[in-house]
């Protein structure tokens, strides 16, 4: 498959509150800064994740995610994370996450995220919002 563009880059530090008695990332962390990347992304298209509300009708639950940890993060360590768009489908979105080491570039974690849209009111997949499929349509996006 063809790399596609990132859509969303961002830096970060790593505090002691992130990492174990070692001073390496403790593994949730690292689903936490994954979590944070994809709601600032939604957030540059215009979606505001507060807008899913039981009165909204639906709601964003990560469907099923594989997660690489390749080199582990330490305390004070810079991290660049990046999020890429693979695949967009009627109901689920396909991500891939990856965090880097600011100034050597080495990747430490990756992980593909599949989210996928549930309806509210029966808990069963529904269809990814109308301006949120228009925006992900623009070519510049995958």
């Amino acid at each position: 498959m063809a790399r596609s563009a990132c859509l969303l880059s961002q830096t970060l530090r790593i505090y002691l509150e992130d990492t174990d008695a070692g001073g390496i990332v403790y593994h949730a962390s690292w689903l936490r800064f994954f979590e944070r990347a994809r709601t600032d992304w939604l957030r540059t298209l215009g979606i505001e994740q507060s807008s899913f509300t039981p009165q909204s009708g639906i709601s964003f639950v990560v469907r099923d995610m594989h997660i690489e940890f390749l080199r582990p993060g330490r305390l004070d360590q810079q991290i660049r994370s990046e999020l890429r768009l693979l695949e967009r489908r009627r109901a689920s979105l396909s991500l891939c996450q990856q965090a880097f080491d600011y100034s050597s570039g080495q990747e430490l974690v990756r992980a593909d995220v599949r989210i996928a849209v549930l309806n509210a009111s029966t808990g069963k997949a529904g269809p990814l919002p109308r301006a949120l499929m228009d925006t992900l349509s623009s070519p510049d996006q995958l």
